[in-house]
């Protein structure tokens, strides 16, 4: 009883799973829906854009810069040992006669310091041991310790804080860029997102306009046949009728076309989807466009533009980096006159030997006193001894003297970064003169737009009332049915591009950012991560 039991239930199972099955994969080939109102839409792209996760990249990359040329102002450290044996026969009599040895040590410690003038100074102990078997000497093993600063420093060339600087000035110019660089690039992405987001409403309401002109064409075309049916119309009516109605499937086809491919350039732009994986998603906007007349002022939106838009801005810092660049050029062209100061304390230590009589001549060492190596490192911290010397060097660059093409390079791409500036600041101007010119016009033409498609509706109803009452035929129904589409399409678009042409002036002016609250640093933070 219980195997047949079990036997049924894996029956039914299988026959569920058999059932199910279809319905299962209906579900999942249909696309998930996400609904996005625009402010939405420009969030998520300024969270997932990969143009924008790049140049933030860019912008941590510049800033990175900037601690690494700062480095060359940190303190460095040196230290070096070395040991040596000398072994050969004795070539003077002074020697003595067999073989001798040498063995020699070295050490030294030194730390350097970059100067903001140019220079640099160092501090550096360093200590010299020997100990031999050659007869005559004075002390053995001996020590020689000393203690030295010196101080460089250029005069001519490569002097002042402005060169010495120059990695750190240039990295500091090249990360203002890529800020600009950011803003400009997150100020275009917005723009993109409000043009494919606006693209996408004008395809899905453009969609709806063609369905209602195809409803409405084959509601006709019903009534038609009915009035056929009755002899209330000849036969051939309904010709009329049927063509309208295949060109309007046929409309409905691009426009559903037209639907998928702004929704494609939306989910690009916001990252949603790639590749094969487009269709798993689809794109619900929340927002219809609305028409709210502004007027705007010429001259204020010029100087908002002059005042706010990044291009511009890094046009102004390229101009500042040539400069530099050229002042730069221009300190190469002087002679390399340097300054070299140096100040030291020996310290002196070892077994002082003692010969007999007090007569080294001798050679026969009757005793010694000790000494040790911090003896000499004792009386090196003493600074026992005034040791100083003071050097300037002079060097005169003949290649650099007699020709000035490097200068002659620096000063044409400053004088080119100049113009391209001039010409970027007209453009400037001519697309905010446009912009506001766009605005007014779209702002005519979406209120002429909205009167054509108020007569088209009122020409539609008064077509049909004439077929209604035999005044008319469906040619002139379908007509005005036709006219009617046509009308709300034109004025939807007119509307979007209005809407468009609001975008496209903050963009042009620079204050894009400040109308959707965007915060640059937000946006580096919720990128780099």
């Amino acid at each position: 009883m219980k195997n047949k039991i079990t036997k049924f239930t894996i029956l039914v199972g299988l026959i569920s799973i058999f059932l199910l099955a279809p319905y299962l994969r209906s579900q999942e080939s249909q696309p998930r829906e996400i609904s996005l109102s625009l402010e939405e839409s420009i969030y998520r792209a300024l969270k997932h854009n990969l143009n924008l996760i790049a140049e933030v990249y860019s912008t941590e990359k510049a800033s990175d810069s900037i601690a690494a040329a700062r480095e060359i102002f940190l303190p460095s450290l040196e230290l070096s040992y070395g040991s040596s044996r000398n072994e050969q026969p004795s070539t003077w009599w002074i020697y003595g006669t067999g073989t001798y040895i040498t063995s020699s040590q070295n050490y030294e410690t030194r730390l350097s310091q970059r100067l903001p003038i140019g220079g640099t100074f160092s501090v550096a102990m360093s200590n010299y041991s020997t100990d031999t078997n050659q007869r005559y000497q004075l002390f053995n093993p001996y020590y020689n310790t000393q203690i030295r600063f010196t101080f460089n420093q250029p005069l001519l060339r490569n002097y002042g804080p402005r060169v010495t600087k120059k990695e750190i000035i240039i990295a500091r110019q090249n990360y203002a860029i890529s800020e600009a660089q950011l803003k400009n690039q997150v100020m275009e992405t917005i723009y993109q997102v409000e043009e494919a987001y606006w693209g996408l409403v004008l395809a899905r309401e453009n969609l709806k306009v063609k369905q209602q002109s195809l409803q409405l064409a084959r509601d006709e075309l019903t009534k038609t046949r009915k009035e056929i049916e009755v002899g209330q119309q000849a036969a051939i009516e309904i010709l009329n009728v049927q063509a309208a109605v295949s060109q309007r499937e046929a409309e409905i086809v691009q426009a559903e076309a037209d639907v998928r491919t702004a929704e494609d350039r939306l989910k690009v732009i916001l990252n949603l989807a790639s590749g094969t994986e487009l269709d798993a998603v689809m794109i619900v906007p929340k927002e219809r466009p609305e028409f709210k007349p502004v007027r705007v002022n010429l001259k204020a939106a010029i100087e908002t533009a002059l005042a706010n838009r990044p291009d511009l801005q890094i046009e102004t810092l390229t101009i500042e980096n040539k400069a530099f660049n050229y002042d730069l050029v221009r300190n190469q062209l002087l002679p390399q006159l340097d300054l070299n100061f140096s100040y030291w304390s020996p310290g002196i230590s070892g077994d002082y030997l003692i010969y007999r009589d007090n007569n080294p001549a001798t050679g026969e060492v009757v005793g010694k006193v000790p000494g040790s190596l911090w003896d000499s490192f004792r009386d090196a911290s003493k600074f026992l001894y005034n040791n100083w010397s003071v050097n300037f060097t002079l060097t005169v660059p003949l290649a650099d003297f007699i020709s000035r093409s490097k200068l002659a390079l620096a000063k044409t791409e400053l004088d080119e970064a100049q113009a391209r500036q001039k010409a970027k600041e007209q453009q400037s101007l001519l697309e905010v003169s446009e912009a506001v010119k766009n605005i007014e016009t779209l702002s005519k033409s979406v209120e002429a737009y909205r009167i054509a498609r108020e007569y088209a509706e009122k020409r539609l109803e008064a077509e049909t009332r004439k077929l209604a009452v035999g005044l008319t035929t469906n040619f002139f129904v379908l007509d005005a049915q036709e006219k009617l589409a046509a009308a709300r399409s034109a004025e939807l678009k007119a509307m979007i591009d209005y809407n468009l042409a609001l975008a496209r002036l903050e963009k042009v002016m620079g204050t894009i950012l400040e109308v959707w609250k965007v915060n640059l640093v937000e946006v580096g933070r919720s990128n780099s991560n």
